[in-house]
């Protein structure tokens, strides 16, 4: 207990003695970087007055309070008094350079760029100030302007101890020693400068020579005539004359020796320094090549994102900085945590080596070597001991783990730390990734940023029980590609059955959204749209393979480099793919619902559409068989699982056990048919999202979402009124049939009336166009609008009349 009191003490002794945050706000930084430019600017105009007005004004310097003595300043007594202590008693000239660096602060703090170049610029500036100073006070050291108090005192104090030979020496070790640190400048390079310059001058020198040899010599022989005449040959390309073979001892033309030279010039070449240069042709290129680089040098490449070229990505500073961000090693619980580790493996007489801890943001993962001759099974077997001795909330172990050799255990940190979204969007693995679809999803137990590439998984299965991250995850892989993709690049195909979980993304629906032609909503949530969408997306996979087809290219990014490069006509249908992301939130509920109409345009989307750029986001709180099919688990490898309540429901999820020993809020497995990774998922929030989406949807947008092709479905009815004299003869028996079962559906007429499947079909349109029964709803029976047979009379005899 005595310990537990002096932790407590200590902990509020910390909290007591942390250091004020020195964090300017936005509206801080306005003031104090226009007062540091200002500063600069003020600095400047009094040292540039004090070369034409400072001797004048050294009698003002001792009446500064009075009014009365007017000073000849640009800036009046303030100037004459600040030139005056920054040159006079200062630095002399390099005293500019402190006015160049007040300036360069204010720009950085107005900018909010990083202070770290800021601080290099600050020291190497206050260096070069020193030096140029000695240096003026050295060679003027009568002119206090020049070299101010500074290099003056400088310059006494070293010339008293080494001399003026000693001093200049070092004034010349200080200008190598900064330009060798600064621009890293080496002995090798300026060698190689002189003898780059002296190659040069002496190609120059050589050349001139020529020049006026060959401009004297205006009375040549007839052999030399014929020499200069073979050479010019190559001088000119449009001249095609076979010259005649001679030798001499002292050439005077240069010699280009060129592919079109026949074999019978034959010419001895005496002159060891005679130059030769080889020309080499080019193929010849077929004539859509050629076109299409004539475009390309006239037009340039395509640029698909010109039409929003004025648009703006989402800043970092929509995205929440947590003060709880980062890793916090505690090494009491470390130790504990391994003792208790070593403790339990003792008492089963299990041996260990040498044991590791790597920490991460919510999961410290400790790797083991047993003692040889101990089974892995063994130590497997006691995941539920070492749970019950560390008191954790979910013990996973890992044996052995892969690539190592090596047993990790899986212990929840007692603190578990936030992985912001911020954190990893603005990581440089994210940021410099050169993926096609970039997804941040969180950071892995060794706190590293885990970045997947969606165009490559090419599909994702995300499960797991309620309220444990799915609905965040998704966020985050919406926001990454919104942070990483132009909308011109990527579009986003949205089912929310839940109907509350991605209306935030309505806001975007001019720049990523895409929908049918006939569609109000581009967030789908009737289960209808949803089949008349996915069975849309089937027909736009079909176009894009008509035209890779007729491309001559296998995948999306060849096709979309081929019309960037202006080689396939727009005039024949062509046009700048965009990739297209299918996301699911409630997947079960649409199994639910509607069923194979749903699993089988799904599931072929899953087996064809990632070559043309169609990627599934399938999202579920119930990974049951019924609902993860084999069909849908064998065309998603990639697969996330939350937590889930049972080892069933993991092995549905993942095919194999781990995802019921999460901790939960965003604690996830990874898996793309290799080794499972346990990931910490970012953590974005619902006004995150609000912002970003904000901020994306305030800037010009297209005119209306991307279309995807319309789709008529086979049994959709029709909206078209049918003539009453077109009606089948058993039109009125069907009816009567509807409305007495109060079952709209084709296969009750079927029963009853023994009809065929097409013949009962265009009964159902009739009876929707007569306003008997409602619009086609999927799988389920359609709606009957009359309540009973006396109804049904007063409604038919309504429409004769």
């Amino acid at each position: 207990m005595a310990k537990k009191k002096t932790n407590t003490k200590k902990t509020s002794s910390k909290k007591k003695l942390k250091a004020p945050s020195l964090k300017l706000s936005s509206q801080q930084k306005l003031i104090f970087g226009s007062f540091l430019v200002i500063l600069g600017v003020v600095l400047c105009v009094a040292f540039v007055s004090y070369f034409f007005t400072g001797i004048e004004d050294q009698s003002t310097l001792t009446n500064f309070t009075s009014r009365e003595v007017k000073a000849q300043n640009w800036l009046s007594k303030t100037g004459a008094w600040l030139s005056h202590f920054f040159i006079h008693n200062g630095f002399g000239v390099s005293a500019f350079i402190f006015a160049g660096l007040f300036f360069l602060s204010g720009v950085y703090v107005l900018m909010n760029l990083p202070k770290t170049r800021l601080r290099k610029h600050w020291f190497w500036g206050i260096l070069i100030a020193i030096w140029i100073a000695i240096f003026f006070g050295f060679f003027a050291h009568k002119n206090d302007m020049l070299g101010g108090t500074i290099g003056f005192e400088i310059n006494s104090f070293l010339q008293d101890y080494i001399g003026k030979i000693g001093t200049s020496l070092l004034l010349l070790l200080g200008l190598i020693t900064y330009l060798a640190i600064r621009f890293k400048v080496t002995f090798e390079g300026i060698v190689n400068a002189f003898k780059s310059a002296k190659k040069e001058v002496t190609d120059e020198l050589s050349k001139t020579k020529e020049d006026v040899i060959i401009a004297v010599d205006n009375n040549l022989s007839e052999e030399a005539e014929a020499i200069k005449s073979a050479f010019e040959v190559s001088l000119d390309d449009n001249k095609e004359t076979t010259p005649k073979t001679s030798s001499t001892k002292e050439p005077i033309v240069k010699v280009e020796v060129t592919p079109t030279v026949t074999e019978d010039e034959d010419v001895e070449e005496e002159d060891t320094n005679l130059e030769i240069k080889v020309e080499q042709i080019a193929e010849e290129q077929s004539e859509t090549d050629n076109l299409s680089n004539k475009l390309v040098e006239d037009f340039g490449e395509f640029d698909p994102t010109l039409e929003l070229s004025k648009y703006q990505f989402p800043h970092l500073e929509l995205l929440k900085k947590y003060d709880t961000e980062g890793i916090t090693i505690n090494q009491e619980e470390l130790e504990e945590n391994k003792n208790k580790i070593v403790e339990t493996l003792n008492n089963y007489k299990i041996g260990i080596a040498s044991i590791k801890a790597t920490i991460g943001p919510t999961v410290t993962l400790y790797e083991i070597v047993p003692e040889a001759g101990i089974r892995i099974s063994k130590i497997k077997n006691l995941e539920d001991d070492i749970a019950l001795s560390l008191s954790a909330l979910g013990i996973r172990i890992i044996a052995p783990i892969p690539g190592k050799g090596t047993i990790g255990i899986e212990v929840p940190n007692k603190n578990a730390t936030i992985v912001s979204m911020r954190s990893v969007i603005a990581s440089k693995k994210f940021q410099s990734s050169e993926m096609q679809l970039p997804i941040a999803l969180g950071k892995t137990i060794s706190n590293e940023t885990f970045v997947v590439d969606l165009a490559k998984m090419p599909h994702m299965l995300m499960a797991g029980a309620t309220g444990q991250g799915k609905s965040v995850g998704l966020n985050a892989v919406l926001t990454s590609l919104l942070y990483k993709k132009h909308p011109a690049e990527v579009k986003f195909v949205l089912v929310d059955p839940k109907k509350v979980e991605l209306t935030l993304f309505n806001k975007i629906e001019r720049h990523y959204l895409a929908k049918l032609p006939d569609s109000e909503d581009a967030i789908i949530t009737d289960n209808t749209k949803v089949i008349n969408t996915l069975n849309s997306l089937c027909i736009e996979m079909d176009n894009r393979y008509e035209l890779l087809k007729n491309a001559m290219c296998r995948n999306i990014a060849e096709y979309n480099r081929k019309f960037k490069d202006r080689k396939l006509n727009p005039n024949d249908g062509h046009q700048f793919l965009p990739y297209i992301v299918l996301v699911v939130d409630e997947f079960a509920d649409l199994i639910m619902t509607a069923g194979k109409e749903v699993e089988t345009p799904i599931a072929r989307l899953a087996q064809l559409a990632r070559a043309i750029g169609i990627h599934l986001i399938i999202a579920t709180q119930r990974p049951s068989v019924n609902v993860i099919t084999g069909i849908i688990k064998a065309n998603f490898p990639a697969r996330i699982a939350f937590r889930v309540t049972s080892k069933i429901d993991s092995r549905t999820i993942l095919d194999g056990a781990g995802a019921d020993q999460l901790i939960g809020r965003g604690d996830m497995l990874y898996t793309q048919g290799n080794d499972m990774i346990r990931i910490q998922c970012a953590f974005v929030d619902t006004p995150e999202v609000e912002k970003i989406t904000d901020f994306i949807g305030a800037q010009k947008a297209y005119p209306d979402a991307y279309l995807l092709p319309e789709y008529v479905g086979e049994e959709s009815g029709t909206s078209i009124d049918i003539d009453i004299a077109d009606r089948d003869k058993l039109f009125k028996d069907a009816a009567i049939v509807i409305v007495t079962a109060q079952q709209g559906s084709a296969s009750l007429l079927q029963r009853k009336l023994k009809l065929g499947y097409n013949r009962a079909g265009r009964l159902i349109d009739q009876l929707e166009a007569a306003g008997i029964v409602g619009p086609f709803e999927g799988s389920k029976a359609r709606q009957v609008l009359i309540p009973d047979l006396i109804a049904l009379d007063q409604h038919l005899e309504n429409e004769i009349q």
